[in-house]
Parts: C-alpha cells; sequence; structure tokens
C-alpha cells in the first residue's frame, strides 16, 4: 500500500510516515500544498492523507482539482479543523474520509486500509485466495490457517495482488504501488520479491504473465 501523506507540521508529518511504514506501508512525504498536487497529479497511490492547511495551497483546493482531473484516489482528510462547515466542505470537493487531530494512528491506519479496500471492489474485509487468507484490517496473511510472516516489500506486493486477485497487474503499475517514489530500484527486484513469495505461500498461486506482470490465481478445483 502506497500512501500520500500532506502534513505539513515538521514533527508530525515525519513521525507518521514512520508509523504508517511501520504498517507495511510506502510513504510519500508532502509538506506544501504545491508538492502534494503535483505528487497526486504524477504518481500511483493507494490512499492519500491530506492536511487542510498547507502553504502554497490549501487541501480543499487540491482535492477539488484531483476530482475535476479524474483522480479518483481514496483521500482521507486530516485536520485540526473540527468545524462543521470544513467536514462539508471536505467531502464537498470529494473527500472519502474525516479525521480530526489529535488522533490515533491505529485508527488511521484501519481507515486507510478499509478505503483501499473498498476502492479495490471488496465489501468483506476477510479475502481469500484458495488456501491463502488475508485479513484486511489487521493486515495478517494466513497459509492454511498459519500466520504467514512477510517482509514490508513482499506484504505490499502481495497485498497488491490479493485485492486485485484474479486480475493481471502489469509489473511497473505493482512497483508504483511498492515502492515509495525516493527508492533507488534495481531493475530485477520485483522478481526476487515474487520468488520469495512463492517460497511462502507456493508457486501455484503467482501466475507469472509474459510481458505483462503479475496475478494472484484462485486454484482450480480438481
Amino acid at each position: 500500500m502506497r500512501i500520500l501523506l500532506v502534513e505539513d507540521d515538521p514533527d508530525l508529518g515525519p513521525a507518521l510516515a514512520k508509523a504508517l511504514r511501520g504498517e507495511n506501508c510506502a510513504v510519500d512525504l508532502a509538506a506544501n500544498g504545491v508538492d502534494a498536487g503535483h505528487l497526486g497529479d504524477t504518481e500511483a497511490y493507494d490512499a492519500a492523507v491530506l492536511d487542510l492547511g498547507l502553504p502554497g495551497r490549501d487541501g480543499v483546493t487540491i482535492l477539488r482539482d484531483w476530482r475535476a482531473a479524474g483522480r479518483d484516489l481514496p483521500v482521507l482528510i486530516l485536520t485540526a479543523r473540527d468545524g462543521w462547515s470544513d467536514k462539508v466542505a471536505g467531502f464537498k470537493a470529494g473527500a472519502d474520509d474525516f479525521m480530526t487531530k489529535p488522533f490515533r494512528v491505529e485508527e488511521l491506519v484501519m481507515r486507510l486500509r478499509a478505503l483501499v479496500r473498498r476502492a479495490a471492489g471488496h465489501g468483506a474485509t476477510r479475502l481469500e485466495c484458495g488456501p491463502l487468507a488475508f485479513e484486511t484490517q489487521t493486515g495478517q496473511f494466513e497459509l492454511d490457517g498459519l500466520p504467514v510472516k512477510l517482509t514490508a516489500l513482499e506484504w505490499r506486493v502481495l497485498s497488491a495482488l490479493m485485492l486485485s486477485k484474479d486480475a493481471v497487474i502489469e509489473r511497473l503499475a505493482l512497483m508504483e504501488r511498492v515502492y515509495e517514489g525516493d527508492a533507488d530500484v534495481d531493475s530485477n527486484s520485483l522478481e526476487v520479491i515474487v520468488g520469495r513469495l512463492r517460497k511462502k505461500i507456493g508457486s501455484s498461486l503467482i501466475d507469472t504473465v509474459r510481458g505483462r506482470g503479475y496475478r494472484l490465481a484462485t486454484p482450480t478445483p480438481r
């Protein structure tokens, strides 16, 4: 899960980015409205956490411009403004959720996971693919009922594949959802991650679609 975090507080922004990375998220942090608007226009994200009071451009204007341009990524507004008029303005601009400061990181993470799950078209919180199960609200994967231990990169790849089960995810699109914007990525790194996942969950679940990308395929009943 790759998140655009837009927060101008010099203490809260980096601390929240660190906390989200601790939950296996890839995070790009923007500290002003100009950078936030540019990143949202040019990069691929699963969701955005957007402050309202920002230098350069305010959050409502950024969000309104994203929606006018057809950008449909889920957006959670996180702000110290708790007035009803601020909430109305945010939702009218196209926000999907709204949280006020102070807040609990655990709740923020669960709300983001719910937004990403619903954006992928899933109502149920538990997703299954043969012997593999994904509890989306806790982020836990299970294989035959037993927990699967994954690195952050493995988790990002497998969660992206699970949310798009039986559909091919293009190689570039998958990499964009796994790595942060400033990451120095080796050209073979995705193949290495997929190889490690196959060792952990079985080689038959992840298909390589030559020339395109990867697919988490529902096993065919025998």
